[in-house]
């Protein structure tokens, strides 16, 4: 089985070059100054336990692969960028590729499913940082990570099987589940702090933000009857990577908090935030902080702003206008 990672930077590059170090044929697609950087001196993956250079084949397009029937594409990129990521996936590939929807967000899987036959739920909780074209750190030894998957929208089957004995081999804990959405769910609650610490500086206000969203998001997947791995559940998930320090790499923030470090211009906030305030309005619960905090992230990543440069309390303000309005 070969793997395809569609998006290598900080979960795909981890992922790939923990994948190939352990033996597997992975070939990575990538873009820009990043994919020169690893064609060009391999991709750099400094963690706790080894820093090592990954020589690994490289590509820019999904038609650039001489896809043979035995892969399986794993989508490591923001969720804003997989709809353009799937259609060029299906030119190349064809509709009976293997997908995984190793990302946040629930979005993906079915944008996934509307396209391919065999879908995969991943769910991802990794500590990695990608800030400098073809450098990846994992602020973690073995286990990297916790990637359990399963099909999309729920079962278990061979693939699934395989993935985890290749991705157990590579480092990670990869538990083949039944129910792979409902742990999404659960990490999509805890994603939705993502945008308020990547716009908000540290404080008792973004405290209170971050509470806030978390409460409509649950009163939405109430209303909606999904279920959801619930907060201790999600805790003990969390605490399974072998997290630690990386000499002269402090960890990094929320992958939202990094794509404004970098200057992307756009964050995944409509897809994590902005999940809740559909839920909100298909069901009929308000989600004025959820919203706010979405259109907040979005100014700020349009306009190219730093990282903490939104105000929590005028946030708060603004949402409890929104509820009285």
């Amino acid at each position: 089985m070969r793997y395809v990672v569609y998006g290598a930077g900080a979960i795909g590059g981890a992922i790939g070059a923990r994948l190939a170090a352990a033996g597997a044929d992975v070939t990575l697609i990538a873009r820009g100054t990043h994919l020169e950087r690893m064609r060009a001196d391999g991709l750099r993956v400094r963690s706790v336990d080894a820093d090592r250079v990954h020589r690994i084949p490289a590509v820019s397009h999904p038609r650039e692969v001489d896809f043979r029937g035995d892969e399986v594409v794993l989508l490591t990129m923001k969720s804003q960028d997989t709809q353009p990521a799937l259609d060029a996936l299906r030119a190349a590939a064809g509709p009976s590729v293997p997908v995984v929807g190793a990302q946040n967000g629930v979005e993906n899987e079915r944008m996934a499913a509307r396209r391919f036959e065999h879908v995969y739920a991943m769910l991802v909780v990794l500590p990695a940082s990608f800030l400098e074209p073809g450098l990846v750190i994992v602020h973690a030894a073995p286990p990297y990570g916790v990637l359990d998957c399963g099909r999309f929208p729920e079962g278990v089957d061979a693939l699934t099987e395989a993935m985890g004995a290749d991705l157990t081999r590579a480092g990670f804990i990869c538990r083949p589940t039944t129910d792979a959405m409902r742990l999404k769910y659960g990490k999509l609650i805890t994603n939705l702090y993502n945008a308020v610490t990547a716009i908000c500086a540290p404080g008792p206000e973004t405290r209170a933000l971050t509470e806030g969203v978390r409460a409509e998001a649950m009163a939405c997947l109430e209303a909606a009857g999904i279920a959801y791995a619930g907060e201790e559940e999600m805790r003990a998930i969390s605490a399974l990577p072998a997290r630690g320090e990386v000499a002269g790499a402090p960890r990094a923030g929320t992958s939202t908090w990094q794509s404004l470090e970098r200057g992307t211009g756009n964050i995944e906030a409509d897809y994590l935030n902005g999940e809740i305030t559909l839920l909100g309005r298909l069901h009929g619960v308000p989600t004025p902080l959820n919203l706010a905090v979405q259109a907040e992230a979005d100014r700020v990543a349009r306009e190219g702003r730093a990282p903490g440069s939104a105000s929590a309390a005028t946030l708060l303000r603004a949402a409890g206008g929104a509820r009285r309005d």
